[in-house]
């Protein structure tokens, strides 16, 4: 996923994973049937894997069947480029770094906020990019910060960002001055809950993940518009797939024609109420 490590694993995860790797034993490339053009893992069905637990806002309810959820919404979308209905669509769920190690899958593809790297690339194939993280800023319900709309309502605070991120560069940019740098995400954190400073800037999965787990009465801002240096999440597909190219190109065409815009505007900020700074 992004530059901040996966802290959502838990011990279903491993027991899915463990049990997901015995399945994955009686599995090969020769398994697969053709369906509307792909080679699929199961015939007349086109298998789509995520996280076990999956997560809001990428997926509501941790049920992805639903369509509900940036993800999940995104998956259907590719569904049916790919001429697949959504009764052709089945679930699995697969752990995240399992889902990412060399090896036969038990998924088509599979998608729970994967970033794009040259390293994950030697194991396995990735579409083009489906979403690019954007930068956010998380503060305290109640604060006058938290009622900025601008980048222009943000001079005058202390924002905090942690060193090295793309945080950095886009809070200068957008918004001027020199950030308070901490050594770590969870540096920052402390330094919010402290009252050192005012508000955190960090990638808007990072600000998800704060607001619901880290920090009570917490809440997001809003989120800049520029995705300059942000992580590329990608469909993750088995190595040297015959249907990376198929599958890239219903990501494309989804681009091209504004869906996955749509869809984050959706499911990404209004859903969840994190504007885009004017």
């Amino acid at each position: 996923m992004s530059r901040t490590p996966r802290r959502l694993a838990s011990v279903l995860t491993a027991v899915v994973a463990a049990a997901a790797l015995v399945a994955l034993s009686a599995c090969s490339s020769s398994s697969t049937s053709t369906t509307h053009g792909l080679q699929t893992v199961t015939a007349g069905k086109l298998t789509i894997a995520t996280g076990q637990p999956a997560y809001s806002p990428w997926v509501i309810d941790n049920k992805p069947q639903n369509g509900k959820g940036f993800e999940s919404a995104v998956a259907y979308a590719v569904a049916k480029k790919l001429g697949f209905s959504k009764d052709e669509v089945t679930w699995v769920r697969t752990g995240f770094d399992e889902a990412i190690a060399p090896g036969p899958k038990n998924f088509d593809f599979n998608l729970q906020q994967f970033s794009i790297t040259d390293q994950r690339k030697k194991a396995v194939d990735f579409s083009s990019p489906y979403y690019t993280t954007t930068q956010a800023i998380v503060a305290y319900k109640g604060t006058p910060i938290a009622s900025a709309t601008s980048a222009a309502d943000l001079k005058g605070y202390k924002i905090g960002v942690p060193a090295g991120t793309t945080s950095y560069d886009v809070l200068v940019k957008e918004v001027g001055g020199t950030p308070a740098v901490f050594n770590s995400e969870d540096d920052a954190v402390q330094a919010l809950k402290s009252k050192q400073i005012d508000a955190i800037a960090v990638d808007l999965p990072a600000a998800f993940y704060i607001t619901s787990a880290q920090l009570k009465n917490a809440t997001i801002v809003g989120q800049f518009s520029d995705t300059t240096g942000g992580d590329d999440y990608g469909l993750v597909l088995p190595k040297n797939s015959p249907n990376t190219k198929k599958v890239t190109a219903a990501v494309d065409a989804l681009r091209k024609d504004g869906t996955l815009a749509a869809l984050e505007k959706k499911w990404l900020s209004d859903s969840v109420n994190v504007p885009t700074f004017k």
